[in-house]
């Protein structure tokens, strides 16, 4: 559904734009309204409502007895807030989720199949930096474990 990465900033009031080609997406599909939360190696994930509550169910069933389960909840739940693009594309960043993020002004918006992705900069080269020469080891690795799980 979402694909490919696109360079923004964020404006002076901390919107930052959603590329056109996903906001083309949100029309074809009558998606008006978005949950961002603390996502994981730092960035942010958005979710359209749809896939939010998909995801939402799948971790309400995780045992909150478990400490781990607790605590992932708490972090991804409290750090959540719903988000409604503007008439210009744009939606807002927390401050709190800037600071976890490490956002400044420039950011990366990466589609990732189901979510968009909202990374500093700097961090995603670092990302791509530290993991493009893991790609076909990666690949082989998760596609055989899938194969043998079948």
């Amino acid at each position: 559904m979402f694909y490919g990465e696109y360079e923004h900033a964020l404006d002076a009031k901390s919107r930052v734009i959603i590329p056109a080609r996903f906001r083309e997406i949100f029309k074809e599909r009558y998606v008006e309204r978005f949950f961002i939360t603390r996502g994981l190696d730092q960035c942010l994930f958005l979710f359209t409502e749809e896939t939010w509550k998909t995801v939402e169910k799948k971790f309400r069933e995780m045992p909150f007895t478990k400490g781990e389960s607790r605590s992932f909840n708490r972090l991804f739940f409290a750090g959540a807030s719903d988000a409604i693009c503007d008439k210009q594309g744009r939606i807002l960043i927390p401050d709190y989720l800037k600071t976890f993020a490490a956002i400044k002004t420039e950011v990366m918006i990466i589609g990732v199949s189901d979510r968009i992705e909202i990374w500093a900069k700097d961090k995603w080269q670092d990302f791509i930096n530290n993991n493009s020469g893991q790609f076909e080891v990666l690949a082989e690795k998760l596609i055989l474990d899938s194969s043998q799980q079948s």
